[in-house]
């Protein structure tokens, strides 16, 4: 009976595949008319698809001519509405077109869920007039977004503290640079809320409590050379974003030599957020495969979802001086049932100066053994040479690196990791010059 097992398995795989099948056949047949209307249609000159109507409960609109000139336009499977369903996120791929330049791929977001979007608008009515639902643009007036209004000078931190990861415990300073590098206003470049104008504070204000990351690849962005993907403009509830390459997971089962360069430049962003001139330190909460991609030419690591960054001004933790500032905080390894799991407190990442996150965040979720992605284990470093795998030093790092054994183990770990990778990277680019 058992040998009989396989081919049943093989009939039941093969008609799981034939009703797939047959299930999409009917889908595609019952949204024929959909089909021909949606690619004959650019819906991103629709008002109302990208939520222009529904400004300044929005996040910009300094790419709308763009858009309803139809410069932007979705490529062929993000024109098909029925698909939806499967885009949770609400991240679209789309191709932009200048007349002198030619087209280039961008990236869009809505920077939620339609469930998260449609809470945000129940909010803004519920604050504005008890209810559920309203005329949204005439709630916005009567929210915290219209409160700071013109006579306010700045942005301070008592008012946005806690509005999210961004500002958690944000400094003036912070908040000064967020508003200089405001890029949904024509008069950037000041840091005086009062030269905005009241749509542009709302917008900003609504951008800061929902998904600030729109506002961390304005404030660092990567012309500066900050790890982030390059902010292009926003219209309505849509942000148009550079698109940077395949994700990261892509690479999972690359050749070593490519693996060793791609975890070398992950432990180099770890430092670059961790220790910088400016002295903020950008705190990495959410740290998994997907919110990294690598560009096809260059194969540099950049990071395309920065909306859980915590930012910790450095400068006001030495000025303030709270307990224990200036003791170094080691972030604690924990079991997780869960994919990409971290373990931290931000309060620590606020009062600390001297903090081991992002190292503990890129070695557990991305390249140790422990980390865990689509059912996979081993992370980005698994299966090494048999000579690497032999030496133990790699694999000792990684350890340590994660889950430490020492005191302060995971600071000195971290160095000591960046220095062989980078020596693996030479010696690879070495022997392949040859």
């Amino acid at each position: 009976m058992l040998r009989f097992l396989p081919l049943k398995l093989g009939r039941l795989y093969r008609c799981l595949k034939l009703l797939l099948v047959l299930g999409l056949s009917v889908i595609l047949l019952m949204n024929t008319h959909n089909l021909f209307a949606s690619f004959q249609k650019n819906e991103l000159t629709d008002r109302r698809f990208i939520n222009l109507n529904k400004c300044p409960a929005c996040f910009g609109t300094s790419w709308c001519r763009k858009f309803m000139n139809g410069q932007v336009s979705f490529e062929t499977w993000g024109r098909l509405r029925f698909l939806d369903v499967f885009n949770v996120k609400n991240v679209f791929f789309a191709q932009y077109g200048e007349p002198r330049e030619g087209t280039r791929r961008v990236v869009l977001k809505r920077l939620g869920s339609n469930q998260e979007l449609a809470e945000i608008d129940q909010k803004i009515c519920k604050r504005a007039t008890g209810r559920p639902r309203c005329d949204l643009i005439q709630a916005m007036y009567k929210t915290e977004f219209a409160r700071i209004n013109g006579d306010v000078r700045l942005l301070t931190p008592g008012v946005v503290e806690g509005w999210s990861d961004l500002v958690h415990c944000p400094s003036q300073r912070l908040l000064d640079r967020v508003v200089r590098r405001y890029a949904e206003t024509k008069d950037s470049g000041s840091f005086l809320l009062k030269n905005l104008k009241d749509t542009e504070r709302m917008q900003l204000l609504m951008t800061l409590a929902f998904n600030p990351e729109p506002l961390v690849l304005q404030s660092f962005p990567s012309d500066e050379g900050w790890p982030f993907a390059k902010y292009l403009g926003a219209c309505g509830r849509m942000v148009a974003v550079n698109y940077v390459g395949e994700e990261l997971w892509s690479f999972y089962n690359a050749p070593w030599e490519k693996r060793v360069d791609l975890a070398r430049q992950l432990m180099d962003i770890a430092e670059q957020l961790t220790n910088n001139d400016f002295d903020f330190a950008l705190y990495l909460l959410d740290v998994s495969f997907d919110n990294f991609a690598v560009g096809p030419r260059d194969g540099k690591v950049i990071i395309v979802d920065a909306e859980n960054v915590l930012v910790a001004d450095k400068r006001q933790i030495k000025q303030d001086k709270p307990e224990n500032y200036d003791v170094w905080y080691e972030s604690r390894f924990e079991e997780c049932d869960r994919e990409a799991c971290l373990s931290f407190s931000k309060e620590a990442l606020c009062s600390r100066v001297t903090v081991d996150h992002n190292y503990y965040a890129v070695c557990q979720n991305l390249l140790s053994q422990y980390a865990t992605w689509r059912g996979t284990t081993g992370g980005l470093l698994h299966n090494p040479p048999a000579h690497i795998a032999k030496d133990g030093q790699l694999e000792a790092l990684l350890d340590e690196c994660t889950k430490p054994k020492k005191r302060y183990g995971r600071f000195q770990a971290a160095k000591e990791l960046r220095e062989y990778l980078t020596r693996l990277a030479a010696a690879s680019s070495s022997a392949m010059a040859r």
